[in-house]
Parts: C-alpha cells; sequence; structure tokens
C-alpha cells in the first residue's frame, strides 16, 4: 500500500550548484550528499514537510541519468512513494498489468529498498517505489 510521497526527484548536473537554489532562494537546508553505488548516482534531500526534494546527479559516465539529462536536460526526474513492503508491492504492480524496471528490489539512498515503474505504465512519470529500513 502507498503510504505517503517520500520524494520528488529532479536530475541535475551538479548537486553543490543546484543546491545553491533551494538555500539561497527556499531556505531550505541540504541534509547531507551521498553516493548510491547500485545506480551510479549522488544523492542530496532537503527535507520539507513530511516529504523531501531529492537533486541527484550522475556520479558516473555511464550511469542511466547521464542519458536523461543528455536528452531531456535538468528537471524533474522521478516521483517516490513510500510503501511498507516494496516486494509485495512490485509483485501487485506486475499482477495489475503495471511494466516494472526492477523485477526485483534493488538498494537505494539510505539503506532503502527500491523499484522503479516504467514510465510507459504511468503517463510517461517514471516512479519509484521505496521501502525504510526496518528500526533495529
Amino acid at each position: 500500500m502507498l503510504k505517503k510521497i517520500n520524494h520528488i526527484a529532479i536530475a541535475v548536473n551538479n548537486i553543490e550548484e543546484a543546491a545553491k537554489f533551494y538555500q539561497e532562494v527556499m531556505g531550505l537546508t541540504l541534509s547531507g550528499v551521498e553516493v548510491v553505488t547500485a545506480q551510479k548516482t549522488r544523492v542530496g534531500f532537503f527535507k520539507i514537510g513530511e516529504s523531501n526534494i531529492e537533486l541527484v546527479q550522475p556520479a558516473e559516465p555511464d550511469s542511466p541519468l547521464t542519458k536523461f539529462l543528455e536528452t531531456k536536460g535538468q528537471g524533474i526526474h522521478h516521483i517516490c512513494f513510500e510503501v511498507d513492503d516494496v516486494e509485495a508491492e512490485v509483485k501487485s504492480f506486475l499482477e495489475k498489468g503495471a511494466t516494472m524496471i526492477d523485477q526485483k528490489p534493488r538498494p537505494g539512498a539510505h539503506g532503502t529498498k527500491v523499484a522503479f515503474v516504467h514510465p510507459k505504465s504511468s503517463n510517461g512519470v517514471l516512479i519509484e517505489l521505496c521501502e525504510l529500513p526496518k528500526d533495529p
């Protein structure tokens, strides 16, 4: 079951440069930057209410995000919905006819498990499903 919008991701060429707008104009605080090796990206988050804005940049030249930036330029990349059980959601989405980029979850930022829905299934919008790490 979808719980809430976890974040809206914005593809950028350079997190530090892009962050200036969110910090200086919007008054948000960058909570840190991390590399997500499995996705070949760098991500930086700004908390805003119950959700986040995520700036995402390629960490390597062969990152899938590199092609996105080359063809579409900087801008909204995906919307992420938080779920309790990402594996169950992937199964449910597939059973309902959705095309998934990820048939099985993969590692995401902050220890999450994530899976992406192909934009062909969701009217051109890339959707991420993410399961937060369980408290020990």
